[in-house]
């Protein structure tokens, strides 16, 4: 039988619309979807047929009601539609198996993110499937957003990242549940004067650039976040443990320069979080694992960010080695958890030893051995 049998076509329990009226900084607004959750204290998760899920606090909600009509996802023409109406003048829509990407720079290098998407896609459910990870194929479109300009893409995405838009390539959002970035054919440190975009194959050789490493590693994780939230990976607004999130992410990051199409590999060791965790180890602490594990407090300090995402790489890839069941394990238990409750550091480390046992002293050394003998 043939590995993508094993993956599964997510189809949405038929369920009465609901109605909600709210009042939020001052502006009424009203929403149409599926709650998802409803919180101890009033408030809900409310999915709207875009796909775009709204957290609403209880005190913000005049009105709720439900009517007959059941819910459902919008269709690729409505939800081409609906993204094209929040994006200035200009974007069009680019659509393919599983994608809708609206963009306003070439059209080839929007046929390239798709291919490059479709190639990761069918990668990522193949990939987990042969090692026992029932995933899903979600019944509405994957979307993607690709500005010509960093100028533009700051300017849009400044209103969820703030001033960190300005430093980051692109972003998946976890309310919207888009990929956002801009045409990195653009970045001029590796276009020249002379570089056309005109066609897929100009796009091929420009971005096969050792200097473009980064560009496309970006592309592939953020997209890699995208699909384990729509597969059945992991769920939205539940609590994802995020070296476990980021760590699965740089795991399929890699890109293959000598491959013509940028990317083709998956989980070949990242030269580049190998070097970083090894830098690391000097001030490394015994409780390392443990307080990564824990709590994402390691990410929060500008000091040690590259370090903990050094290190979530290196852990996904010892477990996903050395591991595989262990593994699956705890793959498989957090993506139980249910959304809107935001486990405690002791429940996290109580998840984590029922998968990989108590001695994490012993199952530190074991990985430091391991990735000492990485070459």
């Amino acid at each position: 039988m043939a590995l993508v049998s094993y993956v599964l076509f997510h189809a949405t329990v038929a369920v009465a619309v609901d109605c909600i009226a709210l009042d939020r900084d001052g502006k009424t607004c009203s929403l149409s979807g599926r709650v998802l959750t409803r919180a101890q204290n009033g408030g809900l998760l409310l999915e709207v047929p875009d796909g775009t899920f709204w957290a609403i606090q209880p005190q913000e909600i005049t009105r709720e009601s439900a009517d007959d009509r059941p819910f459902q996802y919008l269709s690729r023409e409505q939800f081409v539609e609906q993204l094209l109406s929040v994006l200035p003048d200009g974007f069009q829509a680019h659509t393919t198996a599983r994608y809708v990407i609206c963009y306003d720079t070439s059209k080839a290098y929007a046929a390239w993110c798709g291919g490059l998407f479709e190639r990761l896609n069918q990668a990522f459910m193949n990939y987990w499937t042969r090692r026992g990870i029932r995933l899903y194929q979600p019944e509405y479109p994957l979307p993607v957003i690709i500005f010509s300009s960093k100028t533009a893409y700051r300017e849009f995405a400044k209103d969820e990242l703030g001033e960190a838009a300005g430093s980051i390539l692109g972003y998946y959002s976890l309310r919207t549940n888009r990929v956002t970035m801009y045409d990195l054919t653009g970045v001029e440190s590796i276009r020249s004067q002379r570089s056309r975009r005109s066609t897929v194959a100009d796009i091929n050789q420009l971005l096969a650039r050792p200097e473009a490493e980064p560009l496309v590693a970006t592309i592939v994780h953020e997209a890699t976040h995208q699909l384990a939230y729509n597969s059945g990976m992991q769920t939205r607004y539940a609590d994802n443990p995020m070296w476990l999130s980021e760590g699965l992410a740089i795991y399929f990051e890699t890109p293959d320069l000598s491959s013509y199409r940028g990317w083709r590999g998956i989980g070949q060791i990242n030269r580049n979080r190998l070097n970083a965790f090894r830098e690391s180890l000097t001030s490394r602490t015994p409780d390392a694992m443990a307080r990564l594990v824990a709590d994402n407090n390691r990410f929060k300090n500008p000091e040690n960010t590259l370090a903990a995402y050094a290190e979530s790489w290196s852990l996904s890839y010892f477990f996903i080695n050395k591991r595989p069941k262990e593994f699956q394990a705890y793959l498989q238990l957090v993506a139980k958890k249910p959304r809107l409750i935001w486990d405690e550091p002791a429940r996290r480390l109580e998840d984590f030893k029922q998968c990989f046992g108590d001695d994490l002293v012993a199952l530190d050394q074991e990985f430091l051995r391991y990735m000492a003998s990485i070459k």
